[in-house]
């Protein structure tokens, strides 16, 4: 029997380089691509088959920014499959990105100026909306839909005899600071990406505290500073190629600045090898890449906080979400 590997938000980006090295590493698996745009998931697949001809690939059309779009691919889901091995929760957005540049200026000649690159920190904001569901745009995206997705496939990944994983990529910009569990749609600030990406954190580490027992296993990484549609999406195109020199200068002296997609899918991929069991369920595994270029993956705790009442919040808007749309 074939592995079975969903992954959302894998027709580019860190999404499908995943996929690529995936099939480059076992090409007996079967590979499901879940995204919002059925023809560039085609496009993604025709890539995928053209340099791995013999590969298992197929399509699921899934919005993680809508809710009927989530039930209707897990329906999709649950009638092709009797289990999904691997459930890797990739797709995110990062909408209407404002840099403030009196703070890039002033960070670029100060101390803090890894820090600003890795993290964003005191540097980006977000306009985000709301949606047709009546949820933060944003927080939907990123959150609520990818747990929708998961609970409607509880079915085909909770087997003891056989364990299930789940896989979420957050970000360096999953902050703390940025989060508050009486506003945890971030509908009253400006960093909606940053809260978004520090409530995964926790929502993993919850659902290790309820699925265990089940057979079900969530992890979280951090694929570290990777130029991406999204990342491209912060910046005017001209201004990445004049700094693109300085990221590389800057890679001597941190290991976050992974840059390509390839390299920050080095953690996704590591954790496809590991078993579950002897992973720390409390861990961000974060793909790092050292001035030489030489990929690895460094483990470090989750900053958490109340991370079983964001859990309970949670379950409270998908049971509300879930009766509105029957």
């Amino acid at each position: 029997m074939r592995k079975v590997v969903v992954v959302t938000g894998a027709n580019s980006g860190i999404g499908l380089a995943l996929c690529q090295r995936l099939l480059s590493q076992d090409d007996q698996i079967h590979l499901c691509l879940a995204c919002r745009s059925m023809q560039r998931a085609e496009a993604a697949r025709s890539a995928l088959l053209s340099s791995h001809p013999s590969a298992d690939v197929s399509i699921v059309q899934v919005d993680v920014g809508s809710i009927k779009s989530v039930l209707q691919g897990a329906r999709i889901l649950t009638q092709r499959y009797k289990q999904i091995d691997y459930l890797y929760l990739n797709a995110g957005i990062m909408p209407n990105p404002q840099v403030s540049l009196k703070a890039f200026v002033k960070g670029l000649f100060s101390r803090k100026v890894i820090s600003m690159f890795a993290t964003g920190e005191g540097l980006l904001t977000q306009k985000d909306s709301v949606t047709e569901d009546g949820l933060q745009k944003v927080f939907e995206t990123n959150v609520f839909g990818h747990y929708i997705l998961i609970k409607e496939l509880e079915p085909l990944l909770c087997h003891n005899n056989n364990p299930s994983r789940l896989i979420w990529t957050s970000s360096s910009n999953a902050r703390k600071s940025a989060f508050s569990l009486s506003d945890y749609q971030h509908r009253q600030g400006q960093e909606s990406y940053s809260s978004s990406k520090y409530a995964t954190d926790l929502l993993s580490v919850a659902l290790n505290t309820h699925y265990n027992i089940k057979g079900l296993y969530s992890s979280v990484v951090c694929p570290g500073l990777v130029m991406t549609n999204l990342t491209y999406g912060i910046l005017p195109s001209f201004f990445w190629t004049l700094i693109m020199p300085v990221m590389w200068l800057i890679r001597l002296f941190t290991n976050s600045f992974t840059i390509s997609p390839h390299n920050g899918a080095e953690a996704l991929v590591w954790l496809f090898n590991q078993k579950p069991e002897s992973l720390d369920p409390l861990a961000k595994y974060h793909s790092c890449t050292s001035g030489l270029a030489n990929s690895y993956v460094t483990p470090l705790k989750v900053s958490i906080l109340h991370y079983s009442t964001m859990k309970e919040k949670v379950i409270s808007i998908a049971c509300s979400s879930r009766t509105a749309q029957l």
